[in-house]
């Protein structure tokens, strides 16, 4: 039984940049440890050539939205349909996980039973197949420490997690934005511990284009986005990793100090979190945010004009 199973949805392998930064992440995964599994999901083109040729577990029939493009629900139900691993992953494909992984599971599984463990991700520029040789990540670091840019604490390209949790998923599109927002509000509602890893975790993000997405475009911009975040909730269920609630420090899980505005937007999420009332969490926003909330009423209300 593997200890760690990765699952994820690969984009078609049809690009030669997008193929050699899904590879080298693939594989950083297989060398994270022998107690590792790693399930490749979906039926792009190329991705049942790779499965056999590194001896991994493919499962082309993931459910998809009429747009084609595979549900989140359906990954998630696959992978603990094939796996019997006590924890989980779900990565993007194009994120290389460092070994440090292993013991950072080991240290949040220490203290509570269930958490989600999240993290900003450090862009780089990989333009070429890695050799996952001795050495590996000794290379990796270093070309952090000269050429990464730590990415800005909006979302997270890796959720590690029980198996027993997060068992229902709205019908998400992936590679969309909207769904990562939501795992941090679930978890939070849930009261599981959410985990900022950043500060012990580095993971790698192949810099790349946006031209496998419609009209080349940046996902957040396309129409199954709005559908992610109306799944979700609404954007007050849209959170940050600023909304996760404990850190690791000197190598033990710690609760984040909640002073300043990190008081201030709890108090904001608190009807959220602890009420579950969508209600009272628009009421708290226009409070908190009278500009914001009078802009997104104005827009709303332009968009029902436009469209009588």
């Amino acid at each position: 039984m593997a200890y760690l199973t990765i699952f994820t949805a690969p984009k078609a392998f049809t690009n030669p940049h997008i193929a050699i930064i899904q590879r080298n992440a693939i594989q950083s995964w297989m060398h994270l440890s022998d107690q590792v599994q790693v399930l490749l999901l979906g039926e792009e083109e190329g991705l049942a050539d790779l499965a056999r040729e590194l001896e991994i577990t493919h499962l082309p029939d993931v459910e998809r939205n009429p747009q084609g493009t595979p549900l989140l629900s359906s990954m998630f139900e696959l992978a603990r349909q094939h796996s019997d691993s006590p924890y989980l992953a779900c990565v993007n494909a194009d994120v290389i996980l460092m070994p440090e992984t292993m013991d950072v599971i080991s240290k949040g599984s220490s203290q509570v039973k269930e958490f989600l463990i999240v993290g900003q991700r450090w862009d780089l520029a990989v333009k070429v197949p890695l050799e996952f040789k001795a050495g590996w990540e000794e290379q990796l670091h270093h070309d952090l420490r000269a050429r990464g840019q730590l990415h800005p604490p909006s979302g997270s390209d890796y959720f590690i997690f029980p198996r027993q949790c997060f068992q229902e998923m709205p019908r998400f599109a992936i590679g969309r934005a909207g769904w990562d927002n939501w795992m941090f509000f679930h978890a939070r509602q849930k009261g599981w511990p959410v985990i900022d890893a950043t500060s012990i975790l580095p993971a790698i993000h192949q810099d790349h284009d946006y031209s496998h997405l419609p009209g080349g475009q940046p996902h957040y911009r396309l129409p199954e986005t709005s559908e992610n975040v109306r799944l979700a909730g609404g954007r007050r269920a849209i959170f940050t990793l600023s909304d996760t609630d404990y850190t690791f420090l000197d190598g033990k899980m710690k609760k984040i100090p909640v002073k300043g505005k990190k008081l201030l937007r709890e108090i904001e999420i608190f009807p959220l979190v602890k009420l579950d009332s969508f209600f009272l969490g628009e009421l708290a926003f226009t409070i908190f945010h009278p500009v914001k909330a009078w802009n997104e009423w104005r827009g709303r209300i332009q968009y029902k004009l436009r469209t009588r």
